[in-house]
């Protein structure tokens, strides 16, 4: 490897599974049957940040009697019912790029915000959940997405310092995260390009993680 980089942190959510178009409809559609217009720009604001943040963040924008918890309990029931009925779609080159890592030798963990249960269940849907070395959850640090806690936790459980380590995600608020914690943050756009804030805390941006390769080979 032409590089320092023994390890690979990846977020979930929009990065290996594609779940983020998911939790965009749904947000609308669940705060719709309260009576709220949620729009695509609030649920950007909220794309994997920790709940501690993202209630406060909602609260804001619709004002203190917004029922976030009942909105995010029919948020997540939309969700299981697609899932059920049409099942996980992964991501272009998931599978690709974990084998290339493992035959170099390169460990590999998940970081995302979504809770264990759920991690474990969309994991396993895509026959996916053994295919890393640690998988680090939302519910496991104290402070989630956009704070370091789960990138250096994961850097941690991989043994290897949080420098030494390539960090994907897809959303700014896990770019921040990653950065924040000393990785290199890699960006696979999804519903969101990378802006004038996002950009220069980014070692790299490629269209998928097949492309994101690239990093590993100079």
């Amino acid at each position: 490897m032409g590089n320092n980089i023994r390890g690979a942190i990846f977020d979930m959510d929009g990065l290996l599974i594609d779940t983020e178009k998911l939790y965009l409809k749904y947000w609308k559609q669940a705060a719709a049957e309260y009576g709220y217009t949620m729009l695509d720009e609030h649920v950007f604001a909220i794309r994997s940040l920790a709940r501690k943040y993202s209630i406060p963040k909602l609260k804001g924008i619709f004002g203190d009697e917004f029922p976030t918890e009942d909105i995010r309990k029919r948020r997540t029931e939309l969700i299981n019912e697609d899932i059920e009925k049409n099942g996980i779609q992964v991501k272009k080159g998931m599978r690709e790029l974990l084998s290339f890592l493992k035959e170099n030798n390169i460990r590999t963990a998940v970081a995302t915000a979504t809770n264990r249960e759920r991690t474990t269940l969309y994991l396993r849907k895509i026959n996916a959940e053994n295919l890393f070395d640690s998988i680090i959850c939302g519910d496991m640090v104290e402070n989630g997405k956009p704070q370091p806690d789960i990138y250096i936790t994961a850097a941690k459980c991989l043994e290897l310092p949080a420098n030494m380590c390539a960090a994907f995600e897809d959303s700014p608020n896990g770019i921040k995260s990653a950065h924040a914690a000393g990785c290199k943050a890699i960006m696979i756009p999804d519903l969101t390009q990378p802006d004038d804030e996002i950009i220069p805390l980014l070692s790299a941006v490629y269209p998928d993680l097949e492309a994101a390769k690239d990093f590993f080979r100079f």
